[in-house]
């Protein structure tokens, strides 16, 4: 049975070849790529040798196929990926702009992922497992959040750890049903995984202490903000890291931040000790940048030491 488990949205991207490309306007574009948050944050764990899988959905089609093919390929056990011979599989399409915004259509509303449902949900399957990693992402419609349900629950019962990346629209915190499985997340969560402006969101708070403190006072042991280029900022209960961020020549940002995710809770499970963990979370969350496609850029351990190595010498 996996040691780590996520459920959500398995789905194709397809880029926007130009800078500054408009969807209102032809043009060309570039894919399909294996992607959705959830799907990239377990790949990146399972490019680490820690054994992992994934709830999900995806359509009886070639962009199921190949989500498939590439999980398995990387270690990921697709057990409880289902194939929906009823529903076809998710769809992104980006454009990016030249000050860095990205700009999407989603086709997810009737697709594969928005029937995971409760009875996907084994609670068998959750017997070794350390911890559950959800993604706020993926609360889009009420079957899903009461599979998340069903397996916060299990997993309170089971002792899993929760990590938290919240990864959501503000504007989706507006609906009560999402913001009361937000809060219930937060309120089991062990490590949060934020970016700068979704910790001022989620918490109500715009100085970072303040909001730190929130966190803490619901019982967040660690909390994990990510700044982009900045690198990132983590606090724990005993101290707090400010980690620089290695310099990279940035492709495609899609999935730095689900990859960073990975490679900190894959890390901590194979008990590589803290600040190593979040070296390789933050060498992880460098290389995906330098590589267009979401899940392109997942790295195993013995590439991470390189770079991080290489870096060292810079």
């Amino acid at each position: 049975m996996p040691e780590v488990i996520t459920i959500g949205e398995v789905l194709v991207e397809v880029m926007a070849r130009e800078i500054n490309q408009k969807f209102s306007e032809p043009g060309e574009f570039v894919g399909p790529f294996p992607s959705g948050a959830p799907a990239i944050f377990i790949d990146q764990v399972a490019k680490m040798g820690v054994s992992c899988g994934i709830i999900s959905k995806v359509g009886n089609d070639d962009f199921g196929y190949l989500n498939q093919k590439r999980l398995e390929k990387d270690g990921v056990d697709t057990s409880y990926l289902a194939v929906s011979d009823e529903h076809t599989t998710g769809v992104a399409f980006v454009t990016y702009m030249d000050n860095g915004d990205r700009e999407f259509i989603f086709h997810l509303k009737e697709a594969a992922p928005g029937y995971i449902s409760e009875d996907d949900i084994d609670e068998g399957y959750f017997e070794d497992c350390k911890y559950l990693h959800l993604m706020g992402c993926s609360l889009f419609n009420k079957s899903i959040r009461k599979a998340i349900g069903k397996a916060l629950d299990i997993a309170s019962e089971k002792g899993v750890r929760i990590s938290f990346d919240p990864n959501v629209r503000k504007e989706l915190l507006q609906d009560k049903e999402i913001k009361d499985l937000f809060d219930r997340i937060l309120d089991q969560c062990y490590i949060f995984l934020p970016g700068e402006e979704e910790l001022k969101f989620v918490t109500g708070y715009d100085r970072e202490e303040e909001a730190i403190q929130y966190l803490r006072n619901k019982g967040v042991e660690i909390i994990a903000v990510k700044k982009g280029r900045r690198g990132s900022k983590v606090y724990t209960d005993e101290v707090t890291y400010t980690l620089k961020p290695f310099k990279v020549e940035e492709v495609d940002p899609t999935g730095a931040g689900d990859t960073y995710d990975g490679a900190l809770i894959a890390s901590l499970v194979n008990g590589k000790g803290f600040e190593k963990a979040l070296r390789y979370a933050s060498a992880a969350g460098a290389l995906a940048v330098t590589t267009k496609g979401p899940m392109e850029g997942t790295r195993t351990v013995p590439e991470l030491d390189e770079f991080i190595k290489s870096q060292q010498k810079m």
